[in-house]
């Protein structure tokens, strides 16, 4: 069986390096969490649904019909 790779790491040192970015600019990042909340859902989502689909066109037999 052939080992997973999990890109949640990948996605984790993104978001440290960002915010790490904001506190040297001093943006109030309680502020830019506060307003921005949804959007960072939404990313979040759209990465999840990007990450899992592309899993389920390399898993063999779960290939979706195109009728």
């Amino acid at each position: 069986m052939a080992k997973r790779v999990r890109k949640d790491p990948l996605i984790w040192g993104v978001i440290l390096i960002i915010v790490g970015v904001l506190f040297l600019l001093k943006v109030d990042i309680w502020y830019v969490l506060a307003h921005f909340w949804p959007v960072i859902l939404i990313i979040w989502g759209a990465f999840k649904l990007y990450y899992g689909l592309i899993e389920r066109k390399e898993e063999p037999g779960t290939e979706i019909s195109q009728e």
